[in-house]
């Protein structure tokens, strides 16, 4: 039992900050596709 905690201490932390940072990425990115595809439309 004493493994499974010191792996989800070890894994966890990696694991949320990941998913905090897609998040955060993510407007970012679909703000870039808009302006790509603007781009792409006017020529």
């Amino acid at each position: 039992m004493e493994q499974w905690v010191t792996m989800i201490q070890d894994l966890g932390f990696p694991i949320l900050v990941s998913f905090y940072l897609l998040y955060r990425i993510e407007s970012k990115l679909e703000a870039i596709h808009e302006v790509l595809i603007s781009i792409k439309l006017m020529n």
